[in-house]
């Protein structure tokens, strides 16, 4: 009985367990350190002023993947997806990188962006373009109360075969997974109106 308990033990531990499948998603500061995201510490940032992150991504997937990083610019008050329902920020996309992974690559990419200007209109600050990597993108007219808790989001996006078409996330025996980022920020010393005639 000792040798045949014995036989299924050592059995049972030379037998591969099967790895765990996910995606990673990150980012990190000017410094390539998870800190000095912003100039001095300080996330009030100016019209102008270039902000330097390296965003990266790793594919656990045991295949080659095609992924696509979405990023999105938002306020308070739009939704920041939901793991629970796996949905994505309703914020729209403003940029997309995508690329193909193979099994435990990661791709990681320069991010160095700014606001190239913002107005402030009855105690609102408004925001209308993003420059990222030295190129401009429209995006909807967000506004904060004195230009505070704007955020950039970024989301994993994976490529599905079935739909033809990239979905937030990932599916892994059956379950939708997810994985984004987010930082705040404020802007501060926007250009005001001119003044009316």
């Amino acid at each position: 009985m000792l040798l045949v308990a014995s036989e299924m033990i050592a059995y049972i531990a030379t037998i591969p367990r099967p790895s765990e499948q996910f995606f990673q998603l990150y980012l990190l500061g000017a410094t390539h350190t998870a800190s000095d995201f912003y100039p001095n510490q300080d996330t009030n940032i100016r019209p102008g002023e270039p902000i330097t992150w390296y965003v990266g991504a790793t594919d656990n997937m045991g295949n080659t993947e095609f992924v696509s990083i979405i990023v999105k610019v938002s306020n308070a008050t739009i939704k920041a997806p939901d793991d629970l329902e796996a949905l994505p920020s309703p914020a729209p996309a403003i940029a997309e990188f995508a690329r193909f992974l193979q099994d435990n690559e990661t791709w990681e990419i320069p991010f160095t962006w700014s606001i190239p200007n913002a107005s402030l209109y009855q105690g609102s600050v408004h925001i209308l373009m993003l420059q990222i990597n030295n190129q401009t993108y429209q995006i909807p007219d967000w506004s904060a109360s004195n230009g505070y808790n704007f955020r950039i989001i970024l989301e994993l996006w994976t490529w599905q075969t079935e739909i033809n078409a990239f979905e937030y996330g990932w599916i892994v025996s059956g379950e939708h997974r997810t994985a984004w980022l987010q930082l705040w920020f404020n802007m501060t010393n926007p250009v005001p109106p001119p003044p009316s005639a």
